[in-house]
C-alpha cells in the first residue's frame, strides 16, 4: 500500500491536469509582441485535449509496464543508468575495449559505460529540475490562494521563493527526522488521492514483484481519474477567457477561478484548492527521496563529484544523508533565480521531462534490441545453476512475453521519442523569451558537463554500476 501511495504521488495525474489543460485549449499570439496577449481557441480545443489525452493515457502505459519490466529484471535504486549498463549491447563491450585502449576521441561515445555515465547525469537532473519544479508550483498555488482570499493582495517574486523553501522545508524534514512514519505518509497519500478527485527500489522487499506491479497500477489508476478530471473541468468551464483573465489565472492556476464559480464559494474553493496544494507537498516530499536514492546509487558508482560522501549512509537509519542534503541545497539554490527572474527559473527547471524521457527511450530502445535478438534474454526456467553466468540476462517475475511484449516496448520507445522531441518545443507561436522552452538548451549543457567531467576525473574512476542479476 505505501509503495503503491508513493508511485501515485510521484505521478499526481488528475492534480497535474488542473494546471496544465488550458494549454489544450489556447494559444498565445506574440506575433505583435503585445504587451497584453490575445487568446485563441486553438490547440485541437475540447476534442483535441480528450484524444491527446487519451494517447499519452496509452503511451504512459507502454512506457511504465516496459520499465516494470526493467525494474523486475533488476530491481535497483540507480533505475535508468543501471539497465542501460545491463542491457548495452556485447559487441559494443568489445569494440570499445579496444577503442578506449588506444584512447581515441570517438570511442567514449560508444562506450556502454560511458553510456550509462550519460544515462545517469541525465537522470539525476531530470529528478533535480522536477523536485524543484514541484516546490515551485506549491509555493506559487499557496500564492495564489491567498490572492483569491484577499483580492487586494500582490504578490512578488521574492514572496514565491520563500514559500518555495518552506516547501522545500517540509520536504526535508519527512526525510530525515521523519522518515520512520514515511510508509505510513504514503499510504494517507494514496487515500487522499483517490478521496481528493471526488470532493524506494532497494528498500522494498519483494521489489522484482511489488514494484513493476504498483509501475502498472499507478499508470491506470492516475489515467483513468486523470481522464475523468478533464472530461469535469471541460464540462463545467463556461468561459476559458474570463477564467484565464481573473487574478489566479494570470497567476498560472486558472482552475481555483474554475473551482471559485463551480462552488460559488471563497471557502468552499479554498478547501477544494487546500487538497492540491497537499498532494503537490507530498510530491515534493516523494521527489527529494527519489532523487537522492538515484544521486546515492550514482555516487556509490563513483559516477559523481565528491563520490565518498555521496554514497555514505547514516548507520542507524540507512538515509543517505548527504545526498538528500545536495539535492535540497540545490534545489534551494535554484529558487534565489526566481526573486531575479521567473524566466530563467523556469528555464533551469524546463530541462525535467526532455531528460527523464530521454533516459526512458534510451533504456527501452536496448531492451528492445534484445528482445529482438533470439537467446539474449532468458527465462528463469533455463538457467540451471551449472549454465548462469554473472551479467546474464535473466527475466524477473513481471514480463510481458513473446510477440505482444515486442510491440508493446517499441510503442513506448516510439511514444518515449515523440514526446521527448515535443518537450523541447515552446508551447506557444512566435515565443518571446519568457516563453520560450529552454530544455534543449539545459538538457545539451549537461550532456557537455557530462563530457567534461567524464574525460576531466570520471573515466579514471567509473567502471559502470555492478550488474550481476541471479535467477530468482
Amino acid at each position: 500500500m505505501s509503495i503503491l501511495g508513493f508511485t501515485c504521488t510521484i505521478l499526481i495525474t488528475w492534480e497535474a491536469e488542473l494546471i496544465v489543460f488550458t494549454l489544450g485549449l489556447t494559444k498565445y499570439d506574440f506575433f505583435q509582441r503585445q504587451k497584453n496577449l490575445t487568446l485563441h481557441a486553438s490547440s485541437g480545443g475540447s476534442a483535441g485535449l480528450i484524444y491527446s489525452y487519451l494517447f499519452s493515457f496509452v503511451g504512459s502505459i507502454a512506457v511504465f509496464t516496459t520499465m516494470g519490466e526493467l525494474a523486475s529484471m533488476a530491481p535497483t535504486s540507480g533505475g535508468q543508468y543501471h539497465w542501460a549498463a545491463m542491457l548495452a549491447p556485447p559487441f559494443c563491450k568489445k569494440i570499445v575495449s579496444y577503442l578506449m585502449g588506444i584512447y581515441s576521441p570517438f570511442s567514449v561515445l560508444a562506450s556502454p559505460v560511458y553510456l550509462t555515465y550519460r544515462t545517469g547525469w541525465l537522470v539525476i537532473c531530470g529528478w533535480q529540475a522536477i523536485l524543484a519544479g514541484s516546490a515551485y508550483l506549491g509555493g506559487n498555488m499557496i500564492i495564489s490562494l491567498a490572492q483569491l482570499n484577499y483580492p487586494d493582495y500582490s504578490p512578488a517574486l521574492w514572496q514565491g521563493t520563500l514559500v518555495y523553501w518552506c516547501v522545500m522545508a517540509v520536504a526535508i524534514l519527512v526525510n530525515t527526522y521523519a522518515s520512520k512514519i514515511l510508509p505510513k505518509l504514503e499510504s494517507f497519500i494514496l487515500i487522499l488521492h483517490i478521496a481528493g478527485f471526488f470532493a524506494m527500489a532497494e528498500e522494498i522487499h519483494d521489489a522484482n514483484i511489488v514494484i513493476p506491479w504498483c509501475m502498472l497500477s499507478t499508470t491506470l489508476l492516475n489515467g483513468t481519474l486523470g481522464f475523468a478530471m478533464v472530461i469535469v473541468v471541460l464540462f463545467v468551464t463556461v468561459d476559458i477567457d474570463a477564467v484565464l483573465a481573473s487574478p489566479t489565472g494570470l497567476l498560472g492556476f486558472p482552475f481555483m477561478q474554475i473551482f471559485h464559480d463551480a462552488t460559488g464559494s471563497v471557502r468552499g474553493a479554498s478547501a477544494m484548492i487546500c487538497i492540491i496544494i497537499i498532494m503537490d507537498i507530498c510530491a515534493a516530499i516523494a521527489f527529494l527521496a527519489t532523487s537522492s536514492r538515484i544521486v546515492f546509487a550514482f555516487g556509490r558508482d563513483r559516477g559523481l563529484p565528491f563520490w565518498r560522501t555521496m554514497s555514505t549512509v547514516q548507520a542507524d537509519s540507512a538515509i543517505p544523508l548527504y545526498a538528500i542534503s545536495v539535492m535540497a541545497l540545490v534545489s534551494c539554490t535554484i529558487g534565489l533565480i526566481n526573486i531575479g527572474s521567473a524566466t530563467a527559473f523556469n528555464a533551469v527547471i524546463s530541462v525535467g521531462v526532455s531528460s527523464l524521457y530521454a533516459s526512458y527511450v534510451l533504456t527501452e530502445a536496448l531492451l528492445l534490441y534484445h528482445r529482438c535478438t533470439p537467446g539474449s534474454i532468458r527465462h528463469p526456467t533455463q538457467m540451471a545453476p551449472a549454465t548462469w553466468h554473472p551479467n546474464d540476462l535473466v527475466w524477473g517475475p513481471f514480463y510481458v512475453p513473446g510477440v505482444w511484449g515486442i510491440l508493446l516496448n517499441a510503442f513506448g520507445v516510439g511514444y518515449g521519442v515523440i514526446v521527448f522531441v515535443f518537450s523541447l518545443f515552446p508551447t506557444v507561436v512566435h515565443p518571446d523569451a519568457a516563453h520560450m522552452n529552454w530544455s534543449c538548451l539545459m538538457t545539451g549543457s549537461i550532456m557537455l558537463f557530462a563530457v567534461v567531467y567524464y574525460y576531466a576525473y570520471a573515466r579514471k574512476v567509473y567502471t559502470g554500476p555492478v550488474v550481476e542479476v541471479a535467477p530468482y
